[in-house]
C-alpha cells in the first residue's frame, strides 16, 4: 500500500494551508513521519520541507505526485526545535499536526509599528535600575536550584510561603542566565500579574525585556518575537502562549504559579504548559522551575518520588512581615443569629476599623468553577453525587445531574443532612458585592476587578495601579486579584465566599479552594503592618478550610493525596477525559454508551475504569450534543491506546 506525505516548506502559519502531497518511497517509509525534515523536488528547484501528515490517501492523480528525495541534514535548531515539539504535542494530546503548528508557531504578521507597542502604564519612579540583595535562605535556594541546572537537571520546583520573595529567587536565576548569554522565558497566569511583574523585572533589569499577551496588537507581538529571535530581549514575560516565543539561545524556563489551570488549554490542542514546557527544556538543553505557595498535587508527588527538585522557602523575606491571623466565620451560626448579609459580623467590625485607620482591604469572591452548585444553609452540606464525590449541578426542571457518571436526583424540598428548608442554589457576582459594600460603608472609595471592569487593553494596569498608590480603600474582585499581588498597606482580606469553589463540579474542587484561600490571604500583611484575614464558610470543619487557615500545605497535600489515590483520581492515576460529538441527542447517548462497552472488551486485560458516559454542563454546543466518558488507569501509556483506538472507531467524532 502506497503512503503519502504532506509537506510544508516555509515554517509559518500562513504556509500551514499550503501544504503538497509526496509518494513515500518504499526505502523510506521507516525514516519518514511526521515532523520529519526532508528534501523534495519543488518546481526546479530542490528544498527543504516538513512532514505534517502521513497518509494512504492521494489527492491527486498517481502519476502527478511526486517522490520524496530523502530525510534532509540537520537544519536550523530553532526551527527543528518547533517542529520536533509539534509533533511530540501531536502525539501527546491527540490533536492535528496542524494544530499543534497553529499553537506553536510564532506571530508572523508585521504591520505599522505604534509608538508604544509592548508597553506597559509604569509610574517613573518604578523604571529605574535596582540592585538585588537575597536573604540567607533566597541564597542558599537559588544556589541550590542553579547547582541541580548544572548538574543533573532535573525540573525544579521552589515551593514557598507567601510573601517569602520567589521573585527575588528567580531575578537571581535569569541574573546567572544573562551573565552566561542564555535567554529566559517567565510564564504568569494571568494577564492581571503582568503590571507588577513588569515594575518589578523591568526595575531589576532595565531593557531587554519583551510582554507577550492577548491583549497585544499583532504588531507588537511581531517586534517582540523578532527582536527575541535576533537575540535583543533576554527575558520575556507573558501567560501561557509566551511558551512558544523563539529563542535561539533558551536557558531556563520559569513558570509562577504553577498551579494555576490558566495554564492548561481548553482548545485543541488540550496541552498542559508545565508538560510542554518540560518537553520544550529537553530539546533546546535548557532548565525548568516551577514556582508556588501552593503546589499542584502533581508537582508535588513527582517531587516527593525524586522526579523534581525541590527546595522550600519557609520564612517571609520582608524583616518585619508575618504570616497574617485567620479568622473563619462560620456563616450557619450568622444565619442562627439573624445576619442574612453577606459580611459576617466580624468582617463588618474590621472594615470599618482599616478604614478608620487609613488601611486598605481585599475583597476576594471565590467564584471559580462555579456551576449551579446546591447546599444548605443550616448545615452547609452539598447535594453530591453519591459515586463519585463531585457535587451536583442543578438543571432547569430541579434535577440535579453528576457530570462524571451522569447519576440524578430531583431537587429536594428539605436538607437530606439536617432537614432544613434553607436549601438553594449558590451564587453572588462582583457588581452585586460592590453595591452592598458601597451601601454598608458609604464613606470607603471602591474599586472592583473583574471581566468587565478590565475589558481595555490597560484595564488590569490602571486599577492596580490606582489600588497601589492608594487611591481606594477597598478594592473587589475574583481569583485576578489574589495571585502575586503586593500591596504593603492591605492588612485585611475577606473572603466572602469560600464555598463557592469548594463545591465546584469537579474532583480537584479542595485543591483549587486551598490554594485559593491560601493565596487570598497570602496578601494581607506584606510589610509591618499586621495582618489579618476573614474566611467566611458554612463549612469550616472542611479540611480544606482548616489547612488553608493554618496556611499547612503539607497537612492538606497528605489528606487530599489519600482520597485521590481511594477515588483513582490524578495523581493517584491518569484520567483519560473523551468527548463524543453528535447532531441526534440519543443517537449520541447510544454512541457513547457502545463506545464505552467496546473498550471495555478491547482492554479488558488492562482493566481501565470507565465512569460515564454522562453530558456536560454545558451538553450542547453550535448545535451538537456532547457526551463524556472519564477513563482511570495507572499507566499513562494505557490511556494513549484507549484514545487512538477510539479515535479510530468514531473518526473525528471525538
Amino acid at each position: 500500500m502506497p503512503l503519502y506525505a504532506d509537506i510544508i516548506v516555509n515554517i509559518s502559519a500562513s504556509a500551514l494551508d499550503r501544504s503538497f502531497q509526496y509518494r513515500i518511497p518504499d526505502a523510506l517509509k521507516d525514516s519518514i513521519f511526521v515532523g520529519s525534515r526532508v528534501e523534495i523536488p519543488f518546481g526546479r528547484r530542490q528544498v527543504q520541507g516538513y512532514v505534517v501528515a502521513v497518509t494512504q490517501e492521494a489527492l491527486l492523480p498517481e502519476e502527478k505526485i511526486k517522490d520524496i528525495i530523502g530525510p534532509a541534514p540537520r537544519g536550523i535548531a530553532l526551527e527543528d526545535r518547533i517542529i520536533a515539539l509539534a509533533a511530540w504535542m501531536r502525539q501527546r494530546y491527540g490533536c492535528t499536526m496542524n494544530q499543534a503548528l497553529l499553537t506553536v508557531l510564532p506571530a508572523k504578521k508585521a504591520v505599522k509599528k505604534r509608538s508604544a507597542a509592548g508597553s506597559m502604564l509604569l509610574p517613573e519612579e518604578d523604571k529605574r535600575e535596582a540592585s538585588l540583595t537575597l536573604t540567607a535562605q533566597q541564597q542558599a535556594v537559588s544556589d541550590a536550584f542553579y547547582s541541580e541546572m548544572k548538574g543533573r537537571n532535573r525540573p525544579c520546583l521552589l515551593f514557598g510561603v507567601t510573601g517569602s520573595g520567589k521573585t527575588e529567587v528567580y531575578m537571581d536565576l535569569i541574573e546567572r542566565m544573562r551573565k552566561e548569554g542564555r535567554q529566559v522565558i517567565l510564564l504568569i497566569p494571568e494577564i492581571a500579574l503582568t503590571y507588577q511583574t513588569i515594575r518589578r523585572f523591568t526595575g531589576r533589569f532595565g531593557e531587554g525585556i519583551g510582554i507577550l499577551h492577548s491583549r497585544q496588537s499583532a504588531g507588537e507581538k511581531y517586534e517582540t518575537v523578532e527582536k527575541t529571535k535576533r537575540g535583543e530581549l533576554q527575558l520575556v514575560i507573558g501567560p501561557r502562549s509566551a511558551l512558544f516565543t523563539p529563542m535561539p539561545d533558551l536557558g531556563l524556563i520559569i513558570i509562577d504559579e504553577e498551579h494555576e489551570e490558566s495554564y492548561r488549554s481548553e482548545m485543541s490542542p488540550r496541552y498542559h504548559s508545565t508538560e510542554v514546557a518540560g518537553k520544550l527544556a529537553q530539546l533546546a538543553g535548557a532548565s525548568l522551575l516551577l514556582g508556588s505557595a501552593t503546589p499542584s498535587l502533581e508537582s508535588y508527588c513527582r517531587a516527593e518520588k525524586g522526579e523534581y527538585f525541590l527546595q522550600k522557602l519557609t520564612q517571609r523575606a520582608a524583616p518585619k512581615s508575618r504570616l497574617p491571623r485567620v479568622e473563619v466565620a462560620d456563616l450557619r451560626q450568622e444565619l442562627a443569629a439573624g445576619n442574612k448579609s453577606i459580611f459576617s459580623r466580624s468582617l463588618k467590625e474590621k472594615i470599618q476599623e482599616r478604614l478608620a485607620g487609613r488601611q486598605q482591604i481585599m475583597l476576594f469572591l471565590n467564584r471559580r468553577g462555579y456551576a449551579g452548585f446546591v447546599s444548605c444553609r443550616s448545615c452547609g452540606r452539598p447535594m453530591t453525587c453519591p459515586h463519585c464525590d463531585i457535587s451536583l449541578t442543578m438543571h432547569r426542571g430541579g434535577r440535579l445531574i453528576c457530570h462524571y457518571c451522569g447519576y440524578e436526583r430531583p431537587f429536594p424540598e428539605h436538607c437530606p443532612s439536617c432537614g432544613s428548608p434553607y436549601i438553594a442554589a449558590f451564587g453572588a457576582g462582583t457588581q452585586k458585592v460592590e453595591n452592598l459594600v458601597k451601601k454598608e460603608f458609604p464613606e470607603a472609595r471602591v474599586l472592583r476587578m473583574d471581566a468587565d471592569t478590565t475589558r481595555g487593553k490597560d484595564g488590569h494596569s490602571r486599577i492596580l495601579s490606582v489600588f497601589a498608590h492608594q487611591g481606594a480603600d477597598i478594592l473587589i474582585g475574583t481569583q485576578m486579584i489574589v495571585k502575586g499581588h503586593d500591596f504593603p498597606n492591605v492588612s485585611l482580606v475577606g473572603i466572602l465566599a469560600a464555598d463557592m469553589s469548594l463545591l465546584s463540579t469537579d474532583f480537584k474542587a479542595a485543591e483549587r479552594s486551598f490554594s485559593l484561600i491560601t493565596q487570598a490571604a497570602g496578601r494581607a500583611g506584606r510589610s509591618d503592618l499586621p495582618g489579618e484575614v476573614i474566611i467566611q464558610t458554612y463549612q469550616p470543619e472542611h479540611y480544606a478550610v482548616v489547612t488553608a487557615a493554618a496556611q499547612d500545605y503539607e497537612a492538606f497535600y497528605k489528606e487530599e493525596i489519600a482520597r485521590r489515590r481511594l477515588l483513582r483520581y490524578p495523581p493517584a492515576e491518569s484520567m483519560l477525559v473523551m468527548t463524543i460529538i453528535g447532531k441526534d441527542e440519543k443517537e449520541n447517548e447510544k454512541k457513547a454508551l457502545a463506545l464505552k462497552e467496546e473498550i471495555t472488551r478491547e482492554f479488558a486485560a488492562h482493566a481501565p475504569e470507565i465512569v460515564g458516559p454522562a453530558a456536560p454542563y454545558r451538553a450542547k454546543l453550535q448545535d451538537q450534543y456532547l457526551q463524556m466518558l472519564h477513563i482511570k488507569h495507572g499507566a499513562p501509556e494505557v490511556l494513549l491506546a484507549i484514545r487512538d483506538f477510539s479515535e479510530q472507531k468514531l473518526g473525528a467524532g471525538a
